[in-house]
């Protein structure tokens, strides 16, 4: 199976996006989907490729996402799995193509909307990501109107899929994002 590089879903993703939150996104999904891959004792480059690129067509197409994924993957070479394991993230909420059945979609469908969260948290914390803890995650995705615009109804749905409790996904978003701080804007203190 050639998976590709995460050099090559940043160059992937640059052609097809040009606005900055977008591509702060992308950084936060590939830093938890990496961290979620080493949850699993899987290929974390690879998940982190796939974090990367998931959101390819959105800035172009917001009202079709996910449905333009194949004709801009297919011509860089992106194997037909790997665009259906993109494509999943979108299940019951833009496309019904493809449900998320790996462990690799099952993760990107929950952490998605999650790094949104953990994001807005740091982004309100003196010290940024610098010792977050799930703990005072958990009391922020209580509070609704918290990062509001964050799908907490999906990232339970994603969190069941995977059959784990969600402070383990949360453990791995904050871990995984503390790990790429200065990508996210946060400079190590």
């Amino acid at each position: 199976m050639g998976s590709f590089s995460l050099e090559k879903a940043k160059e992937i993703l640059a052609k097809h996006t040009k606005e900055s939150h977008l591509f702060v996104h992308a950084a936060a999904v590939s830093a938890a989907m990496e961290a979620m891959a080493e949850h699993y004792g899987a290929d974390s480059e690879h998940w982190a490729a796939i974090g990367w690129l998931h959101d390819v067509d959105y800035e172009k197409f917001p009202d079709e996402h996910c449905h333009h994924v194949r004709e801009l993957l297919e011509p860089e070479g992106i194997s037909e799995e790997d665009i259906c394991s993109i494509i999943s993230h979108g299940y019951g909420v833009v496309t019904d193509e493809k449900e998320p059945q790996t462990d690799m979609e099952k993760s990107l469908f929950a952490v998605d909307e999650l790094t949104g969260i953990v994001h807005a948290y740091a982004l309100m914390r003196p010290e940024g990501m610098k010792g977050m803890e799930v703990k005072s995650l958990k009391k922020k995705f209580k509070d609704k109107r918290f990062a509001a615009k964050c799908d907490r109804d999906l990232i339970q749905q994603g969190v069941e899929r995977l059959g784990l409790e969600l402070s383990v996904v949360m453990e791995c978003c904050i871990k995984g994002m503390q790990a790429h701080e200065s990508e996210l804007g946060f400079e190590k203190q």
